[in-house]
């Protein structure tokens, strides 16, 4: 029966064979040698069909690509699907038409008749004579099985199958969607992120490769060697962890795989130890030509009642970062927004989560849902991954090997492990376009974010179209939305930015204050604003107990933005001195407007009441018109396909500014241990000799009298000196008796000839002593020369005989 099937299966051909024979009757002896030929052959194939018993195989289809000519006329396209029909007829193929956009080549196939292999072999053979005989048949080839694979990247790393976060097979689609950036080998190359902690162990196997030593510095050593110091706690590992998670080294052999595994990575060594507002500054500019991002999992308390932020020298230096690092483009720093969320903890009260010139990222678990830990505010830019309750998996990455780490963990957790998975996004993002300034990264941060549904977080949409939660920000970051659109990413106009009066108000709160200011065109035209960025509100209160009081503020489009929550454990009666709130919320939308502040005081009504004593409203944002914001939308809609990644599109770069970066020389503890001593000794010797100096002088003072006889001065040249132990006395030179014990006035006249006559002394030509009272006095009579003073007495004696 079989033999019988593949009998019949050649019937379509054996009819096109003998139509064309009958044809090449009236043609060409060269057609009837070819017909003659092909009948042939199909007679010793049908006579084998029956005879041809095997094995069953995986036979491949027949498929032939045919390239038609028609010489000496200019062939349209009927003539040739007319001709393509025809050869089809004749080798008992079927004609499936045109190949894409290929003008004459047409696909010719089998009829789907199963043959054995043998005579498949037999009738491929002679389809491929009639090709190569007919006039019309330019080029023929037949069409087999391509071996392909898809270029999905694959790691010998052990943990890798365990880092969810990157590539979630348990859930899929909750994750941050790289590998496919990756396919495209877009890792990060030419990337510098600095992790900015207790130190980075850079010998470890997964970050020596990719370790960059002159993005690095030890701030609590000062030197260059950011490496860990191993402490009690065992807790020195953060910095390592977080590293391994932005650049750990692929097909190693160990641990996992980072983020951007083709960027380098530094390390800034400053949380081991008293950190001041000095060190804190110098950390955010340390090497900021080189360093690229800036990955800081770190902030002030998550206590539920800490208001705090980068202090004035903290300030300046993010803003230094932003205007001259990344040769004028600006350093990105990249923060995470906190782990105060059992304390009900919210980072509008972190500044530096509130700070325009950062990016603010929080956390989700493994399903999308925000973990327990993690905070809210209005100020969040977008949420990444990180662990969970206790059923949830944690992050997969390196980590420390000294003390009782074993160089890989599976435990990190908190914002601390979101923060570092971003800034790896990012490096990503510069890869493909470098010349991102730091506002193009948040602009694409919003303009790509995921909005999901998570029962728990409350979503509004602004005027601009930009959905945001406080508990989700814009949504989940997503690398290959992100990659796609710094693709195709024309930077933003110039930050433009608007301050109103400051407004001494001196109101009472009482249960609920509203304050009100309406910005308008003209108020804006200076500065050129149009549409806003981040919106900051800053307020001098005072309140016995703060963390009652609930701050909204409401956009001219309507939506509010809680930027000040109340903690039930902020019991602080100091207020709020001058601290700025701000909001991402109304990102996109239209500056001019009316702007509302509402103040509730949730305390009991008992209780003293606060009083808003100034504030004052700034807006940030740029020249863009609305319109531009909605075509700039539409535009990295469309980029999303991958097109612009797949091809060599390229926007031209500009090549960013020379700044030199100013090495500062700061004291070491040691240097200034030895400073100090040599200043103490330069004091006590300094002491030690004005003491010795007065104390010699006034002895001379006290003992120009003599109690014996022997006391004698010497007559030299115009002056006098003490004898030297009557050597001076036996070596015959003139002596003079001086009355030392004269009036004040007569000891130091010149003339000694007017002074009064000594009473009480007597004159000889023999050295006399006379003693009036307890003076002593001696006389050296015919002295014509003047008296010496004491300060001659210094300077001139010589030993002294008393």
């Amino acid at each position: 029966m079989e033999s019988l099937t593949q009998h019949w299966s050649l019937m379509p051909l054996m009819k096109g064979l003998v139509l064309q024979c009958s044809l090449a009757m009236t043609g060409s002896q060269q057609r009837i040698s070819t017909c003659l030929w092909m009948c042939l052959a199909l007679m010793f194939v049908s006579t084998s069909c029956g005879l041809a018993q095997g094995p069953e195989e995986d036979i491949q289809p027949m498929s032939w690509a045919v390239c038609l000519q028609i010489p000496n006329e200019a062939a349209n396209t009927e003539q040739l699907a007319r001709v393509a029909d025809e050869l089809a007829q004749t080798t008992g193929l079927v004609n499936k038409g045109q190949i894409g956009e290929l003008k004459d080549h047409f696909l010719f196939t089998g009829n789907g008749d199963a043959l054995a292999q043998d005579s498949q072999s037999r009738l491929r053979a002679a389809v491929a004579d009639v090709l190569e005989r007919h006039n019309h048949v330019l080029w023929y080839t037949e069409q087999r099985h391509l071996r392909r694979s898809k270029r999905s990247v694959t790691f010998n790393d052990p943990k890798y199958p365990h880092q969810w976060h990157l590539n979630n097979a348990r859930r899929p689609g909750m994750d941050i969607n790289v590998t496919g950036v990756w396919e495209r080998n877009v890792t990060g190359r030419g990337v510098t992120v600095v992790v900015v902690d207790d130190g980075v162990e850079h010998t470890l196997a997964d970050i020596h490769p990719n370790y960059s030593p002159e993005g690095s510095y030890d701030l609590n050593s000062n030197d260059a060697d950011p490496m860990p110091h191993p402490d009690n706690d065992n807790d020195n590992h953060h910095g390592t962890r977080c590293a391994g998670e932005i650049a750990a080294v692929p097909n190693n052999s160990f641990c996992a795989v980072g983020v951007a595994y083709g960027s380098r990575i530094a390390g800034i060594r400053v949380l081991d130890g008293p950190l001041t507002d000095s060190m804190e500054a110098t950390a955010f500019n340390k090497h900021y030509q080189i360093n690229d991002i800036y990955s800081c999992s770190w902030g002030p308390d998550d206590d539920g009642k800490t208001v705090d932020g980068p202090h004035h020298l903290g300030k300046i230096a993010l803003q230094q970062g932003v205007i001259a690092g990344r040769r004028g483009f600006g350093s990105i720093f990249v923060v995470a927004s906190g782990n105060g969320g059992q304390y009900k903890d919210n980072c509008n009260y972190d500044g530096y989560a509130n700070s325009i010139y950062t990016v603010t990222i929080g956390a989700v678990d493994e399903e999308g849902n925000m973990p327990f830990y993690a905070e809210e505010c209005a100020s969040m830019l977008a949420v990444t991954f990180s662990s969970g309750d206790k059923l949830m998996r944690s992050i997969v990455t390196s980590d420390w090997d000294l003390q009782k780490g074993t160089g890989c963990t599976e435990g990190h957790t908190g914002t601390s492990a979101a923060a570092p998975i971003a800034a790896g996004m990012i490096a990503l993002m510069l890869q493909v376009r470098p010349c991102l300034t730091w506002r193009d990264v948040q602009h694409i941060i919003v303009f790509t974010a995921t909005k999901y549904e998570d029962r728990h977080a409350i979503w509004e949409r602004n005027g601009a179209g930009f959905s945001h939660s406080h508990q989700h920000g814009f949504g989940l970051l997503n690398a290959w939305r992100m990659v796609n659109a710094a693709k195709i990413w024309e930077s933003v106009p110039y930050l433009a930015s608007y301050t109103s009066p400051t407004l001494m108000e001196e109101r009472s709160i009482g249960q609920s204050l509203e304050l009100v200011w309406n910005v308008t065109g003209a108020d804006l035209d200076q500065s050129a604003i149009k549409t806003l960025e981040h919106v900051a509100v800053t307020v001098t209160i005072t309140h016995p107990r703060r963390g009652n009081l609930e701050i909204k503020l409401f956009c001219p489009s309507g939506i509010s933005s809680l930027i000040g929550a109340t903690r039930s454990m902020d019991t602080d009666p100091s207020g709020y001195i001058d601290w700025t709130f701000s909001t991402v919320r109304c990102w996109g939308e239209e500056a001019e407007g009316t702007y509302r502040i509402s103040i509730i005081d949730t305390g009991e009504k008992s209780m003293a009441k606060g009083t808003m004593k100034q504030w004052h409203l700034t807006l940030y944002g740029s020249s863009w018109t609305l319109n531009e914001v909605l075509a700039r939308q539409r535009l990295v809609e469309h980029a999303m396909s991958g097109q612009y990644l797949d091809n060599s599109f390229s926007l031209p770069c500009p090549p960013g500014l020379e700044i030199s970066e100013q090495e500062t020389y700061r004291i070491t503890s040691n240097t200034l241990k030895t400073l100090l001593l040599l200043g103490c000794f330069t004091i006590f010797w300094s002491v030690y000799y004005m003491l010795e100096v007065f104390l010699t002088q006034k002895n001379l003072d006290l003992d120009l009298t003599c109690r014996r006889s022997g006391c004698v001065w010497v007559k030299g040249r115009g002056d006098y000196r003490l004898a030297n132990s009557g050597t001076d006395l036996e070596s015959g030179i003139d002596m003079e008796v001086l009355p030392l014990c004269m009036d004040k006035d007569n000891l130091h006249n010149e003339n000694p000839e007017h002074a009064p006559p000594s009473t009480g002394c007597g004159g000889s030509s023999n050295q006399e002593e006379c003693t009036s009272g307890e003076e002593a006095c001696l006389q050296v009579p015919g002295s014509n020369g003047p008296i010496p003073t004491s300060s001659q007495l210094i300077a001139h004696s010589g030993t002294r005989e008393c």
